[in-house]
């Protein structure tokens, strides 16, 4: 009798979970809230209490600082409740070539948190705030747009008649040698799905360029696949509408979100 019991108990462990069993477990399961590979950022938060990483390789050619650029970036978020969010950025590697220089590098890190100010829902936009500080500084040269020591952003982000938008207004402090300047940045970004799991995204940018007297414009296009809620991976090219901006850039990458919250 207690072997045909144990026998049973087995056979029960390794039965698998219903359909709807499954189909909870995927409502359940929290999803991730991608900011790249647009320029602009959500203001809505990442899930509470889980880690966020959005990993990406770009490649960039024709800017005033450099030739060539190939980079690897990341991004890690968390979220402490609904309203607080923490945020570090880095540039961990760097290849380059700049006035005939070809050289390996480490770029910046930024620390920041966003906030929302006003949570929205459907046509309702979402408001949030953040600010960023540089807390390191590798020397490699720099995107179009510069490299802030300081910068605060106004988001809002919505959804209307099936497109999702992200806008972005940002104030950033850039420096160069010991003089400081006040740069302006401007962003908007649409998205749309297409087919199961797949969604493209628009993106038009500005941003002042204080020392060159010009001003960084660039036109985003990407595509995004859901492989699952917690893992969506991305691929796109964006072109420079300005003299001054970074001429082409490819890039690739992915967000995922870890399945375990940390509390």
């Amino acid at each position: 009798m207690k072997s045909a019991l144990c026998l049973l108990l087995m056979v029960g462990g390794f039965v698998p979970p219903s359909p709807a069993q499954s189909g909870q477990r995927q409502i359940d399961e929290p999803a991730a809230n991608p900011a790249r590979p647009t320029v602009s950022n959500p203001a809505t938060l990442t899930p509470v209490g889980y880690l966020q990483f959005e990993t990406g390789f770009l490649s960039a050619s024709d800017s005033p600082e450099f030739s060539t650029r190939h980079e690897w970036n990341e991004v890690i978020k968390l979220a402490v409740s609904r309203r607080l969010e923490f945020v570090e950025s880095s540039e961990p590697l760097v290849h380059y070539t700049a006035e005939g220089i070809t050289a390996n590098g480490t770029a910046e890190v930024f620390l920041g948190a966003q906030v929302v100010l006003m949570p929205g829902e459907g046509v309702k936009p979402t408001l949030a705030v953040s600010y960023s500080r540089r807390v390191y500084d590798g020397g490699a040269p720099e995107l179009d747009f510069g490299s802030p020591r300081n910068s605060s952003v106004f988001y809002a982000s919505a959804d209307v008649k099936g497109f999702h938008y992200d806008a972005n207004v940002a104030f950033n402090e850039v420096i160069q040698s010991s003089v400081h300047r006040l740069q302006f940045g401007q962003t908007l970004s649409i998205s749309h799905p297409i087919v199961k799991g797949f969604a493209v995204s628009g993106e038009i940018w500005r941003f002042t360029q204080p020392f060159l007297r010009s001003n960084a414009v660039g036109n985003l296009w990407a595509i995004s696949y859901t492989a699952k809620r917690s893992l969506v991976f991305d691929a796109g090219f964006e072109k420079g509408l300005t003299s001054t901006s970074t001429h082409w850039e490819g890039f690739v990458g992915l967000t995922y979100l870890l399945p375990h919250r940390l509390w």
